[in-house]
């Protein structure tokens, strides 16, 4: 057997050249580069670029500046670069100027290379998940993305919500699939203006979700066919009402009219009067004619101011019934329309599946879940408002019974209860919380077969299971730094998140692939034991030999670093081009 001469480099960033490897094996590299991108190559070609902000992010850079700016560059890593299939990388300034010139075809084509790469993964894992007979869950969220707010730099930035502060940003609306081999995946992050709010999200959050699955549950049509004629009785009413309101506008404006006519003859008559008083010389009196005269005028102008107000009333009334109808109209035709397209999404569905999705209390609008609730899912959200839980409050009385379902936590249950401007009934459940001396109440909400009242403790758990999503939009904050923008155009923007979530999912794909490839050895490192915190924060930022040898190729770890004697084997993988 011909043995080559082992091929010996060094890395300051070990996980990152493993990483590299997995890339390569998925084809990631190979497909960003078959990217066109309009900027021409100088030193760097764009593709180089923009993978090189890939592998920032991976590296869990906070500033773009980083990359050339840090203790260990980027920019110098030849065995970082070798690995994702480069010569060497560029300096940050010519990565920045790249993304400068983004358009907003080709940042989406990028994405669409990064999902290319993940559907297979998460193919299998929806194959998985279907063949055992479980639901899918479904968590939605949205989170500011802030800027500074005195920039005028970053477009399309608005004011809004963000870390319970105003602020001037973005906001992401994410969604996650709870994952049994990989914990949580991300399937979307869609770029929104800074001023958006959680409660015109839900449905594209759920849109998001089935574009990337593929999969969507049976819509409930015979529900919204319930609805849409409750709701026509509805509009009957509002229509009677309207005219009942125009009949009294009438009838008002006619007795405007009499009086109006009333004043005039009044008004004639003091006229009158008063030229008889001049001509005869006449002293007016408090109980003369004239002074009778004046009364009666008097009189009847106060009628007619009332009967104005009355006439203004009517209208205002009429108006106000006459919006209710429109707005109502509008809404039996989208009622109309989205049932017409559920029974041809029914249709064309041959494999519903069972999902739930659960939302926080920001999207919980009713609206918001009766949309859900036909469009098939199983719904865990909490209450808008607080006007619920101060209802919820008056029916407690010192017998009601408390379940407690958490350390700090009791909750009371009511199934299918109907609540007001809801049109369907719902499984309510009334929380509060021990907070020292203080107790905090909310509001919990379902829709589905669980059958969630007969079991609180469970219920809380599962709703508060949505702890996946706030978990991995604090990971891509703090590990990936998704709030830290490094760059000020827009699809530039688009694509730092899009990069953000892909470098997530990327790192727990690629972590059982790693396992999977090294011996169990007790040299070998125990990536799969390791979160993906520890992986960017340290294991992509640790010092090794990359070793290139006929039999494949090795990460050993420096004995100065915290993984010192440990070594990650991949054997019967060929060398790259940069070390023949």
């Amino acid at each position: 057997m011909n043995r080559e001469e082992p091929q010996i480099q060094q890395t300051q960033h070990a996980f990152l050249v493993a990483w590299g490897w997995f890339g390569e094996h998925t084809g990631l590299i190979q497909a960003l580069q078959k990217v066109h991108f309009h900027q021409k190559r100088n030193t760097h070609t764009p593709q180089t670029k923009v993978m090189e902000f890939l592998v920032a992010i991976l590296a869990g850079l906070k500033h773009l500046q980083d990359i050339s700016q840090s203790a260990h560059p980027l920019d110098l890593d030849l065995s970082v670069a070798a690995a994702w299939g480069q010569a060497s990388w560029a300096d940050y300034s010519g990565v920045s100027r790249t993304l400068s010139g983004l358009n907003w075809e080709e940042a989406r084509a990028v994405v669409k290379v990064l999902d290319e790469i993940t559907q297979p993964f998460l193919q299998a894992e929806l194959d998985l998940l279907r063949k055992d007979g479980k639901r899918l869950h479904y968590d939605g969220d949205l989170t500011g993305i802030p800027v500074s707010n005195t920039s005028e730099t970053y477009p399309n930035a608005a004011y809004g919500h963000m870390d319970d502060e105003i602020r001037l940003g973005y906001q992401a609306g994410m969604v996650s699939l709870v994952s049994e081999s990989y914990g949580r995946l991300w399937l979307s992050a869609a770029h929104l203006p800074g001023d958006t709010v959680s409660c015109t999200q839900a449905e594209a959050l759920v849109l998001a979700a089935e574009a990337k699955t593929g999969l969507r549950p049976k819509r409930r049509t015979d529900l919204l066919a319930q609805r849409i004629l409750v709701f026509e009785k509805q509009i009957c009413t509002t229509q009677q009402r309207q005219l009942s309101q125009l009949a009294a506008v009438q009838t008002a404006q006619q007795e405007l009219e009499v009086v109006c006519r009333e004043v005039q003859e009044r008004q004639k008559a003091v006229a009158e009067m008063e030229t008889k008083f001049q001509e005869k010389q006449r002293k007016e009196r408090p109980t003369s004619q004239l002074a009778l005269a004046r009364q009666r005028f008097a009189a009847v102008e106060r009628r007619q101011s009332n009967r104005k107000k009355d006439c203004l009333t009517a209208q205002r009334r009429l108006e106000k019934t006459q919006a209710i109808s429109a707005q109502q109209h509008k809404e039996l035709e989208q009622m109309k329309d989205r049932f017409v397209r559920f029974e041809q999404e029914n249709a064309a569905n041959a494999q519903p599946v069972e999902a739930d999705f659960r939302l926080d209390a920001g999207f919980g609008t009713y609206e918001n879940i009766a949309l859900l609730i036909e469009m098939g899912y199983q719904i865990y959200t909490k209450a808008h408002n607080h006007h619920l839980v101060n209802a919820l409050k008056k029916r407690i009385t010192p017998e009601t019974s408390w379940e407690r379902v958490g350390a700090n936590a009791e909750m009371v249950a009511w199934q299918n209860m109907a609540l007001k401007h809801c049109p369907y009934p719902l499984d309510v459940g009334l929380e509060r919380f021990y907070t020292g001396k203080t107790i905090k109440h909310s509001a919990l909400l379902h829709f589905g077969t669980d059958p969630v009242t007969k079991d609180p403790p469970k219920w809380f758990k599962h709703y508060n299971g949505r702890q996946t999503i706030e978990a991995g939009i604090k990971e891509t904050k703090q590990v990936f730094y998704l709030h830290k923008i490094k760059v000020r155009s827009e699809p530039a923007i688009y694509l730092q998140e899009a990069f953000v979530i892909f470098a997530a999912n990327f790192i727990r794909l690629a972590t059982p692939w790693i396992a999977s490839q090294t011996q169990a050895t007790p040299q070998n490192l125990k990536v799969q034991k390791m979160g993906v915190k520890r992986q960017v924060q340290v294991g992509a930022h640790v010092s090794a030999q990359v070793i290139h040898d006929s039999e494949g190729k090795l990460l050993k770890f420096s004995d100065y670093s915290v993984f010192a004697g440990k070594v990650l084997k991949f054997p019967g993988c060929s060398s790259p081009k940069l070390f023949r």
